[in-house]
Order: structure tokens, then sequence, then C-alpha cells
């Protein structure tokens, strides 16, 4: 055979060659991309730019999760040195790299734009010297006076004093406070107060909460309106305006919360109208790209103007230089433009309009996921899990940010794990795809906003209406049908044998044989929530009042022996908030998961004028089947003799809060006041906690034969709900030797309530009752606890007296004074490690303490029982009072002598019961007779490796002695400046292109791991100071 005529013989060995020519010539015609960064914003990036046919391959360095199976695209391996600009640039050069894309700021800053536009590598990114726009806060300031561009009054300091005197004196509200230098977008504070802006002065500029960043800080006149983000695209003469998106600072829905990265994005805004957009255009991002070039700054790339539209138009409150994020992670969903030859422009400087284009009639919505504790500390490595479900089935894009990739499962490594992100014709309908997403994604402590874009949907449901209709008469349609796509996956959920739960028909469909029924009986039971939902409503947790809801009506139907099959909600407002019913809504469905039933319909009802807006009520329907000749209660096997097995309860349940919320007020306490019955959660939390649903853990026991009655103890307490299931010449004579939990003693002690009226009115602890056989009584118990619930006996059946009553509870006063709660805590024995904290500031070490104090997946030895600042209203003392800590402000400035300002601290700790002392953050220097009287109990932590870089300025010190690890010590306090016994040390590298600021925050981060880890050391007793003042080790670290 000719070698030459092969294909002759294998064409399809053939049709393979030409394939992969025609592949690797099309990789070898397209460009190579290298990426910079690893959050939301650059998967987003790299998702667009994946898409473009003139890139063939791209690098992100370092990237991510999702930026890892993302078409074309890889994460750098370690060969790519992104933190040398210089060997960067010749590594470009080297592989060919088209064009670098830089998403975050801290590079730009530093001029990795000039080292590379040097080396003849296109940089997607303002040079050194127009970044500053964003690295400076008072350079930025400063080009808006000089460039006329709208912005606040405002002045700069570098001296605390007369920051505060400012604030104090100015002609205006100076309340905006922010550190000039970069701060990972968290530098700002807009205070309520004079105080607390001068506070945040001192935490800027003498605590150093951001480092070097607040070495110089700006106040800033407060304005009012609503802010928005409009970005561009500039080549440095030509800009291109993309549509405005608002981002979400805040952690917690409403805008309440710390300060973060952002939790979610909307685009377009549709509170800015085209005039508007067309004054930002000219009076902003032209006048800033033209100042850019008059001064000799190379401005290429994206211009971020965060804007406040005020009365008297639009007004800058920041400039950034880069894409933002999270509002990237929609704009990129938004853009129908190939972004690919958009950057090319910028970088070529032949920007024009039509190379930008986006969609229309569309609106897009991210919603970020973050990890439990951000801002502050948080855990890693926890497990992500939907995301495959959250794309392929519901049709969105999932934007990968702190997340990693470990035994080939996806887990969290940031603080903002990813965003989901939907887009739809309207902002509402976005809006709820974006939140199902979200609610798909699973990871432990995971956080999300659920009403990102309700401002814009808030302004749309006012403008969008010409004529009259019935959305002028208050009801929103819309919002009904999106409440409705929200729920449908919460109610499939509840799906179970005879019938499938899919709502937005006329009626639902039960098939009772095909749920196994041969001669049933079907029990209707129906209820609601009572005046619990006040208290819901004043908290603003709505979902546990929904499992409530259910249990009210299923518990009910239990009591005749049967299943429930099937539940339908009513839910009633003035104005319906999407957000909120859709809460209650998946509380019902959890209720109905706990319950076993079928969430098979339900009916919201919006009525303006008949509920104000934030009001609601509730109603439920639950229908269940029991067989013929299994009915409960069966009175005519009752009898003398009969034991009574009491079904603990979950706390109030949901009676009897026309009572408590009286004596809330009458004692003058708020729902968000520590609890004063239950160390750890604010009292709106702990009265909230959801009624038991019994009718799944019950039922086996039930359909025992051997139980003859069950009774569930609702409005009306013991006393009115167990004659319900006796014959009248019987009695239920209880003795209340149960668990009665310290809810019913606080109850009863602090409103002076008799035991009669508390048995009126109060499940005290009992849930429901069984009355069997006395020979069954203990199989019974243990079918329950089997079941997961706590029962005991709690009495006997006897004759009825002459006085009929039917039921008789001995000891019940005794009982409630021995659960009430003595001086402010719960009766519960603790025998934890009392702590106390000194702080004086934000208070992030002293969360990071709370966090794991207070982690009920590992339980800690230790307990915080006091936290004490000498500065006031500072956020430490927030985030003490948000976990139920007490706290107490000692000012220093009242005491001519340490010693005098010490000895009330000591005597404070000691009042409280302390016997551990953390300080954390605590601005004073303890005088001898404190160190010596705390001695061997009093830890502190320092921002380095000790004995290396005592004292202030610590990461300045590592810096300027160019050692490469640096880190923090947890150590014990002696009377000579950071010199006590280490307990725990972590490691952090030191970078070369480390800034104060920057390894700065690193060193935090580890610190919010040593110093949980120190405090469970010595709370464990694994680490004992001796009296020769080294550590008595009696195990290892790692035995934690």
């Amino acid at each position: 055979m000719c070698v030459r005529a092969w294909w002759l013989y294998n064409p399809s060995l053939l049709l393979l060659v030409v394939v992969n020519f025609f592949v690797i010539l099309f990789f070898e015609m397209g460009d190579k991309v290298l990426l910079l960064g690893s959050g939301g914003r650059e998967h987003a990036i790299a998702w667009k730019l994946s898409q473009s046919p003139d890139v063939s391959e791209i690098i992100v360095a370092p990237g991510n999760a999702g930026t890892l199976n993302l078409a074309k695209t890889s994460n750098a391996g370690q060969d790519v040195p992104v933190s040398d600009y210089q060997k960067l640039a010749k590594w470009c050069v080297l592989n060919k790299v088209s064009l670098v894309a830089v998403g975050p700021e801290v590079p730009l800053a530093a001029g990795i734009a000039d080292v590379l536009n040097e080396a003849g590598i296109a940089c997607f990114g303002p040079s050194k010297l127009a970044a500053d726009i964003e690295a400076s806060k008072e350079f930025a300031k400063g080009f808006m006076d000089r460039h006329n561009i709208p912005t606040a009054r405002w002045k700069s300091f570098t001296n605390a004093e007369d920051a505060c005197q400012h604030i104090n004196s100015a002609p205006y509200k100076a309340l905006v406070v922010k550190a000039s230098g970069l701060a990972a977008g968290k530098g700002v504070v807009v205070a309520s107060s004079n105080d607390e802006a001068c506070q945040a002065v001192k935490d800027m500029m003498q605590d150093k909460v951001f480092g070097n960043a607040g070495d110089t800080i700006v106040i800033e006149e407060l304005l009012e309106g609503e802010e928005c983000s409009v970005l561009a695209f500039t080549d440095g003469k030509n800009m291109v305006a993309m549509p405005p998106a608002q981002d979400h600072k805040r952690l917690l829905d409403g805008d309440n919360g710390p300060n973060t990265g952002g939790m979610g994005a909307y685009c377009p805004c549709p509170q800015i109208s085209s005039t508007y957009l067309k004054q930002i255009n000219d009076k902003v991002l032209k006048k800033a790209v033209d100042g850019m070039r008059q001064e000799q700054r190379n401005y290429v790339g994206v211009l971020y103007a965060g804007i406040m539209m005020t009365s008297d138009g639009p007004k800058v409150l920041e400039f950034n230089c880069r894409f933002g994020d999270p509002e990237t992670q929609v704009l990129m969903i938004m853009l129908k433009s190939d972004l690919y030859p958009i950057m090319k422009a910028c970088v070529n400087g032949n920007l024009t309009p039509d190379l930008v284009t986006f969609h229309e009639n569309q609106s897009a919505v991210a919603v970020v996921m973050a990890s439990g504790g951000y801002p502050g500390s948080y855990k890693k490595g926890m497990e992500v899990k939907g995301i495959e479900k959250t794309e392929k089935e519901l049709g969105q894009i999932v934007f990968h940010a702190g997340t990693a990739v470990k035994d080939n499962k996806i887990v969290t490594s940031g603080g903002r794990v990813l965003a989901t992100v939907a887009k739809a014709v309207d902002l509402p309908s976005a809006a709820m795809k974006a939140l199902n997403g979200a609610e798909t994604i699973e990871f432990d402590g995971a956080i999300f906003r659920k009403d990102i874009a309700k401002k814009g949907c808030d302004f749309l449901s006012r403008t969008n209406s010409d004529g009259l209709t019935y959305s002028d008469c208050g009801v929103n349609i819309a919002a009904g049908n999106s409440l409705v796509d929200a729920i449908k996956p919460l109610a499939m959920g509840t799906s179970r044998q005879g019938c499938s739960a899919v709502l937005g028909g006329f009626g639902g469909v039960f098939d009772t044989k095909a749920a196994g029924y041969k001669d049933p009986l079907l029990i209707s039971g129906t209820d609601g929530v009572g005046t619990k939902l006040k208290i819901a409503q004043s908290v603003g947790e709505h979902d546990s009042v929904g499992v409530d809801l259910v249990a009210m009506c299923v518990n009910d139907i239990l009591a005749h022996g049967a299943e429930a099959l099937f539940f339908l909600d009513y839910f009633a407002c003035g104005r319906l908030d999407v957000t909120v019913a859709r809460d209650v809504v998946s509380g019902v469905a959890k209720g109905c998961k706990l319950g076993g039933c079928a969430l098979l319909g339900g009916e919201t009802a919006e009525m303006p004028g008949m509920y104000s807006d934030g009001d609601y009520d509730l109603a439920g329907f639950a229908v269940g089947a029991v067989e013929r000749d299994q009915t409960l209660p069966r009175m005519s096997d009752i009898k003398t003799g009969d034991v009574i097995i009491g079904i603990s309860s979950s706390g109030i349940h949901s009676n009897g809060f026309s009572l408590v919320r009286k004596l809330v007020e009458r004692v003058g306490l708020s729902y968000s006041d520590p609890c004063p019955f239950e160390a750890g959660k604010s009292l709106g939390q702990c009265l909230l906690t959801p009624t038991k649903v019994y009718s799944k853990t019950l039922l086996p026991s039930i359909r025992s034969g051997k139980v003859k009655a069950f009774a569930h103890i609702t409005g009306g307490g013991l006393l009115e709900n167990i004659p319900r299931v006796l014959p009248k010449y019987l009695c239920a004579h209880l003795k209340s030797k149960w668990n009665i939990p310290p809810v019913f003693g606080w109850i009863a002690t602090a409103g002076k309530i008799k035991a009669s009226e508390m048995a009126r009115t109060f499940n005290c602890g009992i849930g429901g009752v069984f009355i069997v056989n006395e020979a069954d009584a203990e199989e019974v118990i243990q079918m329950v606890k089997g079941s997961g619930e706590e029962c005991c006996t709690i009495g006997k059946i006897v004759s009825t007296e002459s006085d009929g009553e039917q039921v008789r509870i001995d000891g019940l006063q005794e009982a409630l004074l021995n659960s009430a709660p003595k001086n402010g805590v719960s009766s519960s024995p603790s025998n934890k490690l009392k702590v106390g904290v000194l702080i004086s500031g934000t208070g992030t070490n002293l969360q990071a303490l709370i966090n794991s104090t207070q982690n009920p997946s590992k339980p800690s030895e230790a307990e915080i029982v006091l936290v004490i600042s000498n500065v006031a209203d500072v956020l430490g003392l927030e985030r003490a009072k948000k976990a139920g800590i007490p706290t107490k402000v000692i000012s220093h400035k009242g005491y001519k002598k340490r010693v005098e300002f010490d000895k009330v601290v000591s005597d404070a700790l000691n009042e409280a019961g302390v016997e551990f002392v953390c300080l954390a953050g605590f601005m004073r220097i303890l005088s001898g007779e404190f160190v010596r009287t705390w001695h061997g109990r009093l830890i502190n932590i320092h921002p380095s490796l000790l004995p290396s870089f005592k004292g202030m300025h610590a990461q300045k010190l590592a810096l300027e002695a160019g050692v490469r690890i640096s880190g923090c010590t947890v150590h014990f306090v002696e009377e000579e400046v950071d010199a006590g016994a280490i307990l725990v040390q972590r490691t952090v590298p030191v970078k070369s292109n480390d800034t104060i600021a920057s390894l700065q925050e690193r060193i935090k981060t580890a610190e919010h791991v040593a110093y949980p880890t120190a405090l469970e050391l010595v709370a464990r007793k694994i680490a004992v100071l001796g009296d020769n003042g080294k550590i008595q080790w009696n195990g290892e670290p790692d035995d934690l």
C-alpha cells in the first residue's frame, strides 16, 4: 500500500485530522487574556470574555472554583508572578498574552498598568496616577473641586482632634467619615450623630481599624437621597456609560447591619430617568475623563461613579478606578455586546458608542450569599451544595467569589461566597428568581438579603400606571404573581404520597387511596397564630410563625388520631410585601415537612385599608385521615389509674401572647433587648421559638393502639384542654415534676401571675399529653423518645371530686418559682468559664470570641458574661448587645490615676462573676495592680509573632525588617508589655507588595482564629499558667 494514500482506506481518521487542524488553527488565531482577581466580579468578566470569538484562552489569577470550570478558562498556576509586576510583564511577553484585565483596585493603585504598558502589554486599567481617584479620597475630592464635578462639602484631616472639632462646628451635617486610603470598600462610616462620627474618626486614626488607610481622613457633608452606581468604559478621551445599577452595602434586610463589600445589586435602576442619566454623563463622567486627560493621568478601562440622587441633581459620593462588585455581575448579564472588542478599543484609544449595547426591556438582579460572621470573622471550608440545581433547573447563573475546590467539592473560602444572578423581562421577576436561586444553594451559616431590588420594585409599583388601575387602589397583582412564583418550589418540596403539591390551579387534589387508606375518616382543623404575629412583625423575623400556623392545626387533628395529609394557608395584609410573605410561606412549608403533610394551596389577600402597612394576619386549614376503627379519643376505655404522659413543649408555643406582650410592655423591655431567661439571644428571638409539630413524631405511638387519648395543649392551657378528651366523671391529677422552661418562671414572677392563671393560659412546658394504661406507660414513653420528643409521666387519672374540676395540678406554683431566672439569667446551671472582655472600639476580635462561644454546633466551655468599654457608643458594644451579652461603659476620663480607673473596672468584673478576662482592642495601659489582681486570668492578642516587634506599629516594624513571615500571638498579660507566656500563635506570609494595611488585614483574619482557640484552651484547662510564669500543658492544642 502506498503510504501517501492512507486516507483512502481510513476516511474517519482523515476527518478527525481535519477537525483537529481547524480547532488548533482557531485557537491560535484567538487572543490570550490574563485576568487578575479572584472574586465574583472576575468570574463575571471571565464568563463574558469566554463568549467572545476573538478570545481563545483566559487565564485568571488566582481565580476561584467558578472560573476553574469556565469554557476557555483556567486558573493561574504558581508560575504566574502576579505580585511582582516586572516579572509579570516578562511572563506576559513570553506567554504571548494579548491583554491584561485588572479586576481589583490594589494592583492599579500600585502601578501595574504602568509597568505592563511600558513592556508593550495592553492593560485594561488606569495608570497609577489615574488610580488615585480611588486610592486617595483626599485627592478625589480635590479633583472634583478642580473640575467642577458636583459632590458633598468636605474637609480632610490628619489629626483626630481637629477632625472632631470640625464635625461639631461645620455649617453642614458633617457625619460621613472616610478613610482616605484603600480599605476594601469598607472605609466609610455614615454616622447618625456627631458623637458617632467622632468615634469613627478615633477608630480610623487612633485604633487603626483600616491601617494606614486611615492616616488621613475625609469628613463629608451627609447627603440625602437615593444612591446608585453608574459605570463607564473609557479610552481616556471618549466614554460610554453603562446602565445605572444599585448596590446594597448593608448586611441585613432593610439596609440594617454592618457595612459590607456589597450584598447584591440590580440593573437597570428605574429611579434614574434618561434626563437624570444625561446629567450624570455630562456633569460627572465626561468631566472626570476630561479632567484626567487635562492632568495627564492616563485613564483607560472602567470609571465607576457612586452617585447620590439629591433634589439638587446628582452628586458624587465616590469614584472607583475599576468595575464594581457586585454591580459587574448584573452588568455583564445585561451587556449584549462582545466585551473583548470594547476592552481592546479602550486600550487602543478608539472607543465608540456603537461598540457598546445592552439588553433593553429586561432587568438583572444579583443576590450575594455570604459566610456566617461576615464582615467579621467567619469559618472557611464549608461545602456548598445546590449550585448545579440552581443553574440547570432554575436557569440562573452563579458567579463564584470566595470559593475553592477541596476533595472534588466546592467549599467556601471567603466572606462573600457567591452570587445568584437572574435576568427577566421585569425587575420584580428577576428579583424573585435570584432569591429563589439563593434559597436553593446551601452551606453552613449562609447569609443573604431577601430585599435586593426592593427599592426599584417599589418605585415601579408607584409609577407604572397611567389611568386608574387595581394597583392604584393598593392591590399589586404583579407582586402577587411574583409571590406565587417564589413559593411554588417551596410547595413542591412538601409533596407526598397521595398528591403533588403544585400551586396555581383552582384547587388541590388528594388521593387517600394512593396514600394507603382503606376506610378513612377525614378530620379537619383550622387555627391561627394570634398576637404572636405582632412580635414577628416587630422583630422582622417571619418564617417561624409559618411553622406555628401548621403546628396549631395539625396538632389539633392529631388529637383524633389522624395523620395530617394536606394544608392550606391564608395570608392577609394591607400591602403585599413579597419578601415578608415568602418568608411566612417558607415557614409554612417547613412546618408541613415537619408534619408530613403537603402544602396544597392557599390564599393571599391584599386588602388596602383593612390592615396597616407591615401588618398581616394568618389562618391555616389542615385535613387529615384516620382509619375508621382507629379514631381518638377512646373515652370509654379511659379509667382511673391510667397514666398521663406529658410531651415537652418548645416554650410558649402560640397561645397567651396578649398577656406576654402586655408583660413585656409593663417591665419596660423591647424585643431587641437581651433575653432575661435565656443567655445569648434577644427577647424577641426567644419568644418566637416555634410551636412543636407533633403529628409526625407522635403518630407511630398513637398507631400502636396503646394510646387512649391525646390532648393538644393549646389555647386554654392545661386546665381547659385535657378535659376535652376525658369523660366528665374523670379527672387528670398532675404533679409538677416535669422540666418547666424558664420562660414560664419569668412570666409568672415578673408578672406576679398565679399558678392557676398560668395553667389556664399556658402549656407550662407540656405541649401535649397521652393517656395510656399503666402497664403500657414505659413502652409508650420509649416510643415517644425514640421519635425524638422528650416526655415523662406527669400524673394519673382519678375520679372527679365534688367540685367537678377535671384537672388538678400539685406544686405548680413552687415549680414555676424554681424555673424562674435568677439575677436576670436562666436558672439553668452552667459550669462554663465566665469571661469578661474589655474593648475600646469596633470589637472585631470580640465578635470572633462571641461567634466561638455561642456556636451551637461546637459548644464552648467559655461564656462571655460581660463586655466593658471605656468609650461609649462604640460598635463593639452593639455587637455584644446583639448577642445578648450585658455591657457596661466605664469612661477613663473621670479618673486622675490609672489605678483608680482600673479598680472600678475590676470591681465591675467581679460583680458580674467574671473568672477570666480577655483584652480585645482595649486601648488603655493597665496598671500593675490590675495585672497582679488578674494574673493568670488575663490574656491579650498582639499583631506579631512575639517576642518580635513588641509594642505599637508591629506591622510597620515587620515590613521594615524585611521578614517573610508575620502573624499574631495570644499571650498571658504581665506587667512588662507583650512579655507574657505564649498560648497560641498563627502565622501569615509577608508578601513582596504588602503595605501596612494589607498585612494588617491578613493578620486580623488570623487573629479571629487564634483568639477563640486560646480562650478554649484556657476554658478546657488544657493550658494553665503556673506560678513560675510558664504554661502548664495538660494536653495539646490539637485536642480541641
